[in-house]
């Protein structure tokens, strides 16, 4: 059973969110029987529905034989438990639900324990019991002689089971910093090198790995449900003129994206707010994908990745109405209409990727020895060229690559010989 409060904007809006919790709570496995919307012009802070409506929602619930009623926003506690003192079932919120998807779709070990920490983070809170009045005291004996007032009930239940999960938190806070250490090493190895990064974000289900696919043919899942991608994805592309560069497959983006989240998938997100450019992927074919456009940038902003130049890129162009397209492309100036599906727009998109990745800005004109024709391999495989010429004493080569590079590269030269404009070494 789902439960929906609105608040602000117009009725297409909350049925498009109740849409989407409908689509959430079956992608984490359940059967949606009946929604429920409430016009109101703040939840309510008892019941989040208001005493009547939890009334109304009870006769429901027992007339439909739901076992849960997922309400569409973060509940307070006391709300939670309110409510499920009403209705007789069990009673989730958006964020558990969310929580619960990661869950389930997490595979790798940094994944799970990113899941763990932000599902503990989310529980700690919502821990039932005598309330937090009774301290770690010890009784009798052990009081060690304390005398009066020095002997309690011991530690309750419920601070054991405190103790234990900000214990846990701990431990997963260390395991998670360690674990994104080799992300780093690989992020430094491919900054030092001069290697442009781009990353793919956006709503989920938007078509980001799909597209991933089609740039690289990755070969990574395609799956049409919400958050199919937790563990990101980084795969080597090239742009039209040969330019090497990374690409990011990123964890999707939805409303409300559960603060715990951001925090616990901070490490996987800095492929984002690292990033020289961003695909900002969105479903052209949803009802409402202006409401994704400005969820996906809000969640931008708190990683502080606003100022990281960025490319729209309209998705599902196959299948998505062409008045919606219009409309995007004049609100979105620096779009790209494609279809990751049936590859359309993809090299428009390559050619958009070419122009606004940063250049190399060391260019050379060097004559090297065939003896070093790993530098040369190299300069094709970091930089760009501009021409390639064999002589009788070496390739002269004239290519734009990175700093280091250009410095090996006129460092090992041949000095004699050079050809016409070539640079002779320091």
């Amino acid at each position: 059973m789902l439960v929906g409060v609105w608040t602000t904007g117009t009725v297409a809006d909350a049925e498009n969110s109740l849409q989407e919790l409908k689509q959430l709570a079956e992608t984490a496995g359940s059967v949606v029987l009946e929604g429920l919307i409430q016009r109101r012009q703040r939840p309510d802070p008892a019941t989040y529905i208001g005493s009547g409506k939890a009334e109304e929602l009870r006769d429901v619930v027992a007339a439909t034989g739901a076992d849960t009623v997922i309400c569409d926003g973060e509940l307070t506690p006391g709300q939670l438990r309110r409510l499920e003192e009403i209705v007789k079932v069990k009673v989730i919120d958006r964020t558990a639900l969310i929580l619960d998807i990661f869950a389930q779709h997490a595979k790798s070990r940094e994944g799970k324990a990113q899941v763990e920490l932000a599902q503990l983070e989310y529980l700690l809170p919502r821990l039932r019991g005598w309330g937090g009045n009774l301290s770690r005291q010890v009784g009798g004996r052990a009081a060690g002689g304390v005398g009066i007032g020095g002997r309690g009930p011991g530690e309750t239940k419920l601070e054991l089971d405190r103790r234990r999960i900000r214990e846990r938190m701990a431990k997963l806070r260390r395991e998670i910093a360690s674990m994104s250490t080799t992300r780093e090493t690989k992020r430094a190895r491919r900054q030092r090198r001069e290697v442009p990064a781009v990353a793919i974000a956006g709503y989920t289900n938007a078509g980001k790995s799909s597209l991933l696919n089609r740039l690289t043919g990755a070969g990574v899942l395609v799956e049409d449900a919400l958050f199919a991608t937790l563990d990101p994805t980084v795969r080597r592309a090239r742009t039209p003129d040969g330019r090497l560069f990374t690409l990011a497959d990123t964890v999707g983006f939805v409303r409300h994206l559960p603060h715990q989240l951001v925090e616990a998938f901070r490490s996987t997100l800095e492929e984002v707010s690292d990033a020289d450019l961003i695909l900002h992927v969105v479903d052209g074919s949803h009802p409402d994908p202006e409401s994704q456009i400005k969820a996906v940038r809000e969640v931008l902003a708190e990683l502080n990745a606003t100022h990281i130049p960025e490319i729209v890129v309209i998705n599902k162009a196959d299948v998505a109405d062409p008045d919606t397209i219009t409309r995007l492309t004049r609100r979105e100036k620096h779009s790209v209409v494609v279809s990751a599906r049936t590859g359309q727009g993809i090299d428009e998109l390559l050619a958009a990727i070419e122009r606004d990745l940063p250049r190399m800005d060391h260019e050379v004109r060097v004559l090297v020895p065939y003896r070093r024709g790993d530098l040369v391999a190299r300069a094709h495989e970091e930089g760009e060229i501009l021409a390639e010429e064999h002589t009788a004493d070496g390739t002269l080569l004239h290519a734009r690559v990175p700093a280091a590079l250009a410095a090996e590269l006129r460092r090992c030269a041949v000095p004699e010989k050079v050809g016409a404009g070539a640079e002779r070494p320091a």
